[in-house]
């Protein structure tokens, strides 16, 4: 837009909109796209689907499409089921269709969250640094923010936010398990020591984010929603699924909540072609979870060779490594995006994210941040 719509006097910013308080000044997510030989800045997973999976995905798209005509499944529940018999197989804890629901990515399944327990008047605390659109997804539904306390090894310290659930006493409390951006896993004591300061100070929604739960030494804190129906747990088919474009979110809870949310959800949310895609990714679980074992070893390594280099590094749970310290963080970054390797600078003070990416792309990362040490050295 050039000219002011209604004036034709000047060009029209976002500040002259009638934009909500809350959003002014604010700015979207996102993370850099930028065309460099190496991109480990996103926590994608790196390995395109297996070719067999492909051919699958054409076959259901393609009898999806002959139905297109007419509106998907508006319950998605042969996908529920699917999803529930995977968390039941991996997640330690029997699943049924009824405790599981599924949107655009998890993103979406926890705007839903906060339409249906957050909102207007209500808040909900996360302990930062964490995921950064558990903040933005808040703002936008009108639910204020709080941000919790976290120890200097970004470690969840539960009589601190016990303390701060109090005081608070918030309607939604977000603990990331593992961590974004730091990898780091909570216990399930602490979960259920949480859970009870929050039930204590409310009551109010518990949801642990388990968006990276597949690359974790630690078992899923799935088991916990048994008898807690103010536990929500969250997950993603982006990671370990390698399906970062198919966009499928989804959650586990008592079925009080699945219902809940529904009173929410946009009319046929999920496409035919989403849920059909889907649908084909759970038919190959056991090939996609190997290479969630290639990349579990890949980030170990990147562990050991980032501190035999020199490097601090936050103890990882996830596909992904937070490392530093570094007194410039923006110019390490651009100091290793100057040498092809594009990674996240998420604004920690002094801490660099890594994605763990193929064994060759992990190599040329490690030379790069090798020079830079070096370079620092002298």
């Amino acid at each position: 837009m050039t000219a002011d719509r209604a004036t034709g006097t000047g060009v029209t910013g976002i500040d002259d909109l009638p934009v909500r308080d809350e959003l002014r000044g604010k700015s979207p997510y996102g993370a850099p796209q930028l065309d460099v030989p190496v991109q480990l800045n996103t926590n994608e997973n790196p390995y395109p689907l297996p070719e067999p999976l492909v051919a699958r995905i054409a076959e259901r798209v393609a009898e999806a499409a002959r139905g297109l005509n007419r509106y998907p499944d508006r319950d998605a529940v042969e996908l529920r089921t699917g999803l529930a018999r995977y968390l039941t197989r991996t997640g330690g804890h029997p699943v049924a269709v009824e405790n599981v629901w599924a949107a655009n990515g998890s993103n979406e399944v926890l705007q839903q969250l906060l339409q249906t327990f957050g909102g207007p008047g209500r808040t909900a605390i996360g302990f930062e640094p964490s995921y950064s659109m558990h903040a933005l997804i808040a703002r936008g539904t009108g639910t204020g923010w709080i941000s919790g306390p976290r120890d200097e090894d970004f470690r969840l310290d539960v009589e601190a936010a016990r303390k701060a659930i109090a005081e608070h006493r918030p309607d939604v409390v977000f603990v990331t398990s593992p961590n974004n951006p730091t990898g780091t896993a909570v216990e399930a004591d602490t979960v259920l020591a949480l859970y009870e300061a929050a039930q204590a100070a409310g009551p109010s929604m518990v949801v642990v984010d388990e968006a990276y739960v597949e690359f974790s030494h630690r078992a899923s804190l799935l088991p916990l929603i048994e008898g807690r129906p103010n536990l929500v747990v969250s997950r993603t088919m982006s990671k370990a699924f390698g399906a970062a474009g198919l966009r499928l979110g989804y959650l586990a809870a008592h079925p009080a909540v699945v219902d809940a949310v529904q009173l929410v959800r946009l009319p046929y949310h999920l496409s035919a072609v989403t849920q059909a895609t889907a649908l084909a990714a759970l038919e190959h679980t056991d090939t996609l979870l190997g290479y969630v074992e290639q990349l579990k070893a890949e980030r170990d390594r990147l562990v050991a060779e980032l501190r035999a280099i020199g490097y601090e590094v936050t103890e990882s749970d996830a596909n992904f490594v937070q490392f530093g310290k570094f007194p410039d963080t923006h110019a390490a970054w651009r100091a290793i995006l100057d040498r092809g390797v594009l990674v996240r600078d998420n604004g920690v003070p002094g801490w660099l994210r890594v994605t763990a990416g193929t064994p060759e792309e992990n190599d040329a990362f490690l030379d790069a941040v090798r020079e830079l040490m070096k370079e620092q050295e002298r």
